[in-house]
């Protein structure tokens, strides 16, 4: 079985990666896709080394196969068809008494703090498991993990089908929700300074602009009589992005605070008294939200196929990290990481 090893220094190594057997409550699984999440960059830039242990198999994205049960694991069997919700949580803290395991003061997630899915055999508990319908295309399935994120996003965001939201940033997890926000009938204007995306999102019916020619600010005041936009959801965790989200937001809007800020930035908050502005953050989704996102990818309701732009073998990590980094024409890449499906 093989695995690819984040070494540290923007270094993976493919090299052999031993199976491990599932112990009480645990599934080993046969790994069929793995995605490139925008964490898994942060790891290959090394702004996650003091969480990783190297060298150590990264990755939380996934579909797969269970190959293996141990003892006292109901409701699964060999042969099912499964993601998994990458979150281990501690079980004792007033969150996960509360049964709000996402929320856990002392969370860990598999592929960062433990080993992740970028191999051909991957252990994991079975209380992480989601079942998936046997007819499921499992490329699509390994986007399970970044749709149950904007399915959450837009869930807390409050959104309905009367609504004009922003998304700030159109990389995949803003292109989803996006997607989804347009689902349910919203009005949706998402900006992406990257062409690529820009153009994807555009053929995908979305309409979007690049902040960096457009007075964005200007745009939604014209589209909404002036008022501004119900909901606005920042993507990108950057200064811009935070300096123009209040901008945007009409009296009593939502502002949705998706995209994670590694340092403190300025917020008008003179904006927020004046007009009462209500900040949400987010943070990764709950086993509902898993499964709403595993319903809409069986559905086929979105197209999701166009977002899941490349297809890589897992002996290609190294360079696929690169092209990454080079700014490539790249929008979600997923890692082929066993034969078949």
């Amino acid at each position: 079985m093989k695995g690819a090893f984040y070494e540290g220094n923007k270094k993976f190594s493919v090299a052999e990666s031993q199976p491990i057997t599932p112990g009480p409550g645990e599934v080993r699984l046969k790994v069929a896709y793995s995605g490139i999440c925008g964490s898994d960059y942060h790891i290959y830039l090394g702004h996650m080394d003091q969480r990783v242990n190297v060298p150590q198999v990264v990755g939380h994205e996934m579909s797969g196969e269970i190959v293996e049960i141990g003892k006292g694991v109901k409701g699964f069997k060999v042969g099912d068809k499964v993601v998994v919700r990458p979150l281990r949580p501690c079980f004792e803290c007033p969150a996960c008494r509360e049964k709000l395991f996402h929320f856990c003061y002392n969370i860990k997630v598999m592929g960062v703090d433990a080993s992740g899915c970028f191999q051909q055999s991957w252990t994991v508990p079975a209380y992480s498991l989601h079942r998936l319908p046997d007819k499921i295309d499992m490329k699509l399935a390994a986007l399970t993990e970044p749709l149950a994120h904007a399915t959450n996003d837009v869930r807390v965001s409050g959104l309905t089908g009367k609504d004009y939201a922003v998304v700030l940033g159109a990389g995949p997890i803003g292109t989803l929700i996006a997607l989804s926000a347009k689902h349910k009938g919203a009005r949706v204007l998402a900006t992406e300074i990257n062409d690529f995306r820009r153009n994807l999102l555009s053929e995908l019916g979305i309409d979007v602009v690049n902040p960096l020619e457009t007075n964005v600010v200007k745009r939604v005041l014209e589209e909404t009589d002036n008022y501004g936009a119900d909901i606005v959801f920042e993507v990108t965790g950057s200064e811009p992005g935070a300096e123009i989200m209040t901008k945007l937001a009409k009296m009593r809007a939502h502002i949705v605070i998706v995209g994670i800020f590694s340092e403190p930035v300025k917020v008008d908050l003179h904006r927020v008294f004046a007009r009462q502005l209500r900040f949400i953050g987010v943070r990764f989704y709950t086993p509902e939200d898993y499964e709403a996102a595993i319903s809409v990818i069986a559905s086929r309701v979105l197209p999701l196929e166009r977002v899941a732009s490349a297809v890589r073998s897992l002996d290609q990590v190294q360079t696929t990290f690169e092209e990454i980094e080079r700014g490539a024409d790249l929008m979600k890449v997923l890692l082929k990481c066993s034969d078949g499906e």
